[in-house]
């Protein structure tokens, strides 16, 4: 992309030709900045034929919103630098470049990136005057309120060869799923913005629509505070703060990492979870135009609330309270990324918030598979992966994908003795996991826990365990550290990097083993419901010897 292009592929030199590739026209200047954005919203059919007015679609500048009138025209306060932005109306696609980025927003910024802020990565090139016009032509197209959605949050290669990573797992699985669009909530790349390029080839190869949100390591790390820390962002994606609708759902993509300034690399208070007044305000505008009973999917790099950094500003939204009270009465999932660990919380009435696994997992930690790619298994003992949103209507369910391995793996079930309870002295003379499902000396029953990882669960789902054909018992949700990645980190320090530790777990369910079996191999099933009411089950073999176990 030349210096002189905005996203999308406008160019202040040849406003037709970005309306030709992208449904998207800057008009002829007027040589006064102006203080009011104004332009139209046209739609084509499919067949190309010219574009006619459309009324009623919504249009920000990422605080007001307006409306179009009846004859596609909007008018927005732009007082200084700022963004316009369609917001997608259910029945129409946006325009989308070669690697299916969609196209949906101006930047204007007349004096472009000063130099002067030193960015390792480029910015934008000055914009000039504000247009004339800003104007947006959408497509009509097909779209059932059915569909599904594919998540990633957290790709986060750290070099090319990590980017090779994310393109050999998650990239390859999802190309397999079919879906309406994907979106990425945050941390595309780890500090090297250089990769864009060549990550957005590779994830649009998936050939869906595919939205992205920024993250923490999506920052211009060289800008003094917020204001210029997003600029190759807003060269390479548009706007970072934006909203479109598919069916009935609304999808707000909100970003809410807020930089405060250097010392890099990142260390303590250099960024922090806000959404921040101009975001609050937009979505407060956008609420009156949503109706109550439309389904409301938020998506944001930093959770509202996790459990590994409660009270942690790098690791929660400082002002969810006022998020939270501007949804409060509405259907509500929010999505989110950023601790590489799985977690589901219910915040409110009617609103679920979601903390999505990472495709890097452990940051790529991990010994390496056959494959060559490391294992990347979660802190949390989830496998690195994504997800995928089904929305039917105004309801929705979602599922875990693994992103190596079987994809339709939901738990990992093992038997944890206190005679060993991950000492590192047996470690290191087992072989991997032989120490997690061992024959069991029939004296140790009573000191064995069946130690279940439900990969996506949380405190709604339900489990139980049966051995043979007795009665099931249930098994309780127990806040701990996962046996095996605390396992695998300790067989395989040399293979992940320095900051990677295991943490407690949510979605782990433990049960005392009955002591009275007797010695042979016993079918252990595990089966239960999860976080919407279906049906998940696994299945291993316990075997119990006759010799004792207790010296």
């Amino acid at each position: 992309m030349s210096r002189d292009t905005q996203p999308g592929g406008l160019t202040r030199r040849s406003t037709m030709a970005g309306a030709a590739a992208l449904g998207l026209v800057a008009g002829r200047a007027g040589a006064q900045e102006a203080a009011e954005a104004t332009g139209i919203v046209t739609a084509r059919d499919a067949a190309g034929a010219e574009p006619v007015p459309l009324p009623g679609v919504l249009v920000s500048n990422g605080r007001e919103i307006a409306r179009t009138d009846d004859r596609g025209r909007y008018r927005l306060p732009m007082p200084g630098d700022g963004v316009v932005f369609v917001i997608k109306p259910p029945g129409y696609a946006l325009p989308r470049d070669a690697d299916n980025v969609p196209r949906h927003s101006y930047i204007h910024q007349p004096g472009g990136t000063p130099a002067e802020v030193g960015l390792r990565y480029r910015g934008l090139a000055p914009t000039g005057p504000l247009p004339a016009s800003i104007d947006f032509t959408l497509t009509r197209a097909g779209e059932p309120d059915d569909f599904d959605v594919v998540l990633f949050t957290d790709p986060q290669p750290e070099s090319r060869f990590e980017l090779d990573h994310v393109r050999d797992t998650a990239v390859a699985r999802a190309m397999a799923i079919p879906a309406a669009f994907g979106l990425t909530t945050g941390d595309v790349l780890f500090d090297d913005l250089s990769l864009y390029g060549r990550s957005n080839r590779i994830v649009g190869r998936i050939g869906l629509p595919w939205y992205n949100l920024p993250g923490n390591h999506d920052l211009n790390m060289q800008a003094p505070d917020a204001r210029y820390s997003r600029e190759t962002w807003k060269r390479v994606f548009g706007a970072p703060t934006y909203a479109f609708r598919h069916g009935r759902a609304w999808f707000v993509m909100l970003d809410n990492v807020e930089w405060l300034g250097p010392p890099v690399p990142v260390g303590a208070n250099t960024y922090r979870g806000r959404i921040g007044d101009r975001g609050l305000a937009f979505l407060r505008n956008l609420l009156a135009e949503i109706p109550r009973d439309d389904l409301i999917v938020l998506a944001m790099h930093i959770p509202l609330h996790t459990d590994t950094a409660p009270d942690d500003p790098r690791s929660t939204t400082t002002d969810r309270a006022a998020l939270l009270e501007l949804l409060a009465g509405r259907k509500v999932l929010s999505l989110a990324g950023h601790t590489h660990t799985t977690e589901h919380h219910y915040l409110a009435e009617g609103h679920h918030h979601h903390v999505l696994t990472a495709v890097s997992g452990s940051w790529w930690s991990g010994p390496d598979t056959r494959t060559g790619i490391p294992s990347a298994d979660s802190r949390d003992g989830t496998p690195n992966g994504f997800h995928v949103l089904s929305i039917r209507g105004t309801a929705y369910t979602s599922r875990y994908v693994a992103a190596q391995g079987q994809p339709d793996e939901t738990m990992r079930i093992l038997f944890e003795s206190e005679l060993r309870a991950g000492a590192p002295e047996v470690v290191r003379w087992t072989r991997p996991v032989q120490g997690l499902r061992p024959p069991v000396p029939q004296d140790a029953l009573a000191d064995t826990a069946l130690v279940v990882n439900v990969f996506d669960g949380g405190p709604r789902t339900q489990l139980a365990f049966r051995i043979g054909d007795a009665p099931p018992r249930s098994m309780e949700r127990t806040r701990r550290l996962d046996p095996f990645v605390t396992e695998l980190y300790e067989r395989y320090p040399e293979t992940k990097k320095s900051w990677v530790k295991a943490v407690p777990s949510t979605h782990i369910w433990t049960a005392r083993l009955p002591d009275d079996l007797a010695p042979g191999a016993h079918r252990v099933t595990v089966e239960g419901a999860d976080e919407y009411g279906r049906p998940i089950r696994g299945c291993t073999v316990l075997e119990v010897t006759a010799e004792g176990g207790r010296g």
